[in-house]
């Protein structure tokens, strides 16, 4: 089957360079839809966790491993899928994924045990691995270096606003019907994709390399060995064996495949690529802008849904606006990215997500939305100006028949950056809230207080148990939890902006030139 693959993509390449502007568009929206829906499938079962827990009798652990362990699966794949697509040709990996993401969607709804899905949510997590770093590889092997920005920007667009589409289309999903509704939508989202991708053109790695085995078994392990421990930590501690023994492992594991792959005469990724400024400020911009992405979606949802009783429907609703100005600056790339830098661009990104979430630490237990939308727009510009930017980066610094590794490195830095970004912020918010809040109901029966220290879900079920004597719990939960919102937006905040300080220092500015002071110094070296 590889081999028919690699023999129909050799003969398509031929004609790559004769793709008609409307074959290219058509293209650039089946790639820009493929890799919504792997997005949107990172953050789509959120909502539907507390009725999947009452249908299926999954614990908080199992819970959590519904989610992450589609997002562990993807992260530590994305390397060596997308040197296969490079290898095989880019549309049969595509293809490939689609199908299994397809199949594996659809289990959970006649294999309904937390294990089973469980289980199912990994194989998709294979499938999205596959997926992933083959539409912007097929993008930038498609498009020539004058559109190219341009296209790299709709699909940074797109792939940033994803969580909110993903919000938004469950919100509506369980406002209608059960969660098993999210599993037919991905399912039939994905047979349509897999027929309109077969329309698209496809591409491969011309010099056709063997694929650098060793080197996919050690950075796959390093990554999952180092998600997990990460995904571990806001449950465990940080402090817990296993989380830091995890961590140190997958550095550990990092470490052995950089110096394999100096070794390798065809490594899986030539790793002194991260000396390169703009490869190493993509990397470390796209890895923060997850990083608070995720960590502030993590903290707001549960701020509107909670505090301000939103519905899903109605969170997903209230977030909608964040896209816009996300696809509005990716799809305007190229036209603002060549006058002001990469270095300005991620910079000022960087600042105003920063500042976005600063902001949104002066919101109160009744804030109207409108107090709330400010802030969404600051941090929506930030996200807006780093995405398409720094993922342009990446790409710009592989050559191009590497598109497919150099996209998965984009992919990678992502998950990584999204799941520290949870686990951070998930920390911070268990401990302040319990720092909080324990001293504030210590006159209250022993039960009351430890489940109410558990979270604020917690609290507020009791406090409707309780009757007009709730009244008093529900007002001291809400105040510690904005206490500890406060805190993990502060923790996020100087994580971005002292990203935004590497930035500026090591990125290239509009000339393609580091800082003078920065050259000096390298060239002392």
């Amino acid at each position: 089957m590889v081999d028919t693959l690699a023999r129909s993509d050799q003969d398509i390449d031929a004609n790559i360079a004769k793709l008609s502007s409307r074959a290219r568009v058509w293209l650039l929206a089946v790639a820009s839809v493929d890799v919504l829906m792997v997005i949107t499938s990172m953050v789509a079962l959120n909502a539907a966790l507390p009725d999947i827990a009452l249908q299926t009798n999954a614990t908080q652990g199992q819970l959590t491993w519904i989610v992450d362990g589609y997002t562990l699966v993807l992260a530590c794949l994305l390397l060596p899928a997308g040197a296969i697509g490079d290898r095989y040709g880019r549309r049969g990996a595509l293809l490939a994924g689609l199908a299994i993401f397809a199949l594996a969607s659809m289990a959970p709804v006649f294999f309904d045990s937390p294990v089973q899905i469980i289980v199912a949510r990994a194989v998709a997590g294979i499938g999205a691995a596959f997926i992933m770093p083959a539409t912007l590889s097929l993008l930038t092997a498609a498009f020539p270096k004058s559109e190219r920005n341009k296209a790299v920007g709709i699909w940074a667009g797109v792939a940033g606003s994803g969580a909110v589409f993903g919000f938004l289309g469950t919100g509506v999903l369980l406002h209608f019907w059960s969660w098993q509704s999210i599993f037919y939508a991905f399912t039939a989202g994905a047979v349509l994709m897999f027929v309109l991708t077969c329309t698209i053109t496809s591409s491969r790695d011309k010099t056709a390399t063997p694929v650098d085995w060793i080197g996919a078994v050690l950075i796959g392990a390093a990554v999952a060995v180092f998600v997990f421990g990460v995904v571990e930590a806001p449950v465990r501690g940080w402090s817990h064996p296993l989380v830091w023994g995890c961590m140190s492992a997958g550095v550990a594991l990092s470490a052995a495949f950089a110096i394999v792959q100096l070794m390798r005469r065809h490594p899986l990724l030539d790793v002194r690529l991260f000396s390169r400024a703009d490869f190493a400020t993509g990397s470390v911009g796209i890895t923060f802008l997850f990083f608070a992405n995720f960590g502030f979606f993590f903290v707001a949802m549960q701020y509107m849904q909670l505090v301000l009783g939103y519905s899903p429907l109605q969170t997903a609703f209230a977030l909608t606006p964040l896209a816009v100005p996300v696809l509005i600056l990716g799809g305007t790339l190229h036209l603002y990215l060549p006058k002001v830098g990469l270095r300005v661009a991620v910079t000022l990104g960087l600042l105003f997500l920063a500042a976005g979430l600063l902001c949104m630490r002066t919101l109160e237990a009744d804030s109207p939305y409108a107090e709330m939308a400010w802030p969404f727009l600051l941090a929506a510009i930030g996200i807006g100006l780093c995405t398409a930017p720094t993922t342009t980066a990446i790409m710009h610094a592989v050559p191009d028949e590497k598109q497919g590794v150099a996209s998965a490195v984009n992919d990678t830095t992502r998950e990584v950056g999204a799941a520290l970004g949870i686990a951070v912020a998930g920390s911070v918010l268990a401990a302040q809230y319990h720092h909080q809040l324990a001293p504030m109901i210590a006159n209250f029966p022993e039960p009351i207080r430890n489940s109410a220290l558990d979270s604020l879900a917690h609290a507020l079920a009791i406090a409707d148990q309780m009757g007009p004597q709730g009244s008093q719990l529900r007002d001291v939960a809400n105040t510690a939890f904005l206490e500890a919102m406060d805190a993990s937006l502060l923790v996020l905040s100087i994580a971005l902006i002292v990203a935004a300080v590497f930035v500026f220092i090591w990125s290239p500015g509009r000339d393609g030139q580091q800082l003078r002071v920065v050259r000096r110094l390298i060239s002392r070296r």
